[in-house]
């Protein structure tokens, strides 16, 4: 018997038969779900003008672009590619820098920036081992919502959480309860990840009712915010401030499994061959930051995000001349409320 957690960390990561260490193709149409980089190159490039107005206010700074999570490198790819086209005096100046503890992934990055070797920096290690200092920008996309939950239920009848694990059945898996100690009971653990929750929101809560709290994001979070000397902190992922997970739509959790862009009900099957996700808590992850002395800059949707960027950028695409009907068709894929602008959310933050 082991927490979904520890399952949920084996099925994605495991270095050998993990869904992220398989296969460097299991994105957009041919994979098994779409993110924004799957959409096109404008994703990339929306972001790298953003980046580059920010680094522009650090004159006389070393400068890095701190990516986690980077999967093929193709982000990467298309940030740079059009810094160097663009913003020349920034492409000089930045040294791109990857966290990526998988040697496999690395050699996919590696082979993705094979024109940017000189630009390009590896770190095999997670942020949260890392004891130097960044300035400029530490960003990742989709990385949060991947990292290993822990599953939660509520039993009415005692008033208490107990925590889903995972066993072996016949050949499959099937969940079972673990009943969680003193200290995971305590408001550091739990109570915190909700903002303590209300008495009035417990007696209402129906038995079994399932949600997820996950401390490994949180502390990713803090790790990251510490290493931040200087800059910006940004993460574009699925999310929701704490009351959401308390919707009556949302009694299962968040946590979903996909496999061939088809929702999976069965989060315990075919581990290492579907892809598994939960929403961010962004309360908890906007504290985190703030508890190591970060500044809000913004919380808002992705849609939001792009359009202020857009605002902005527009001038300089009219001037150019450089766009096309494809990028008209990237753009409302990444801010419609019916594709990606609604379901992703961005945090922002500042030192």
């Amino acid at each position: 018997m082991i927490s979904f957690a520890r399952f949920m960390k084996l099925a994605l990561y495991c270095p050998d038969c993990g869904y992220y260490e398989k296969e460097d193709d299991n994105l957009g149409r041919g994979g098994d779900f779409y993110t924004s980089v799957s959409v096109g190159p404008l994703f990339g490039e929306l972001l790298a003008f953003q980046f580059a107005e920010w680094l522009a206010r650090l004159p006389g700074e070393r400068l890095q672009l701190v990516e986690a999570g980077a999967h093929n490198g193709r982000l990467a790819s298309d940030i740079l590619r059009w810094l160097q086209r663009w913003r020349p005096e920034v492409f000089n100046q930045v040294e791109y820098v990857l966290c990526e503890p998988s040697e496999k992934r690395r050699g996919w990055q590696q082979r993705t920036l094979a024109d940017y070797t000189n630009r390009v920096r590896w770190v095999e290690m997670d942020l949260a081992q890392i004891a130097s200092q960044f300035t400029g920008v530490i960003f990742s996309n989709e990385l949060l919502d991947a990292m290993p939950a822990r599953r939660l239920g509520w039993n009415k009848q005692r008033r208490e959480w107990f925590e889903w694990g995972v066993m072996i059945d016949g050949e499959g898996f099937s969940w079972t309860r673990i009943e969680l100690s003193q200290s995971d009971r305590s408001e550091t653990s739990i109570d915190q990840q909700f903002t303590k929750l209300p008495r009035e929101l417990l007696e209402v809560l129906p038995d079994d009712f399932t949600t997820e709290i996950n401390p490994a994001a949180e502390a990713w979070w803090q790790a990251a915010a510490r290493t931040l000397r200087r800059g910006w902190l940004i993460t574009l992922d699925y999310g929701l401030k704490a009351d959401g997970f308390f919707a009556p739509h949302r009694s299962a959790g968040t946590l979903r499994a996909y496999r061939g862009h088809q929702l999976c009900e069965d989060l315990l099957a075919m581990p290492g061959d579907q892809d598994l996700t939960g929403h961010v808590n962004f309360s908890v992850i906007q504290r985190a930051g703030e508890t190591e002395g970060l500044r809000p800059e913004m919380y808002s949707s992705q849609a939001d995000f792009f359009a202020r960027i857009m605002k902005q950028y527009w001038p300089e695409v009219e001037r150019e001349g450089i766009w096309t009907s494809q990028r008209s068709r990237e753009f409302q894929t990444l801010i419609h409320p019916e594709h990606l602008g609604r379901a992703f959310q961005v945090l922002v933050q500042s030192r």
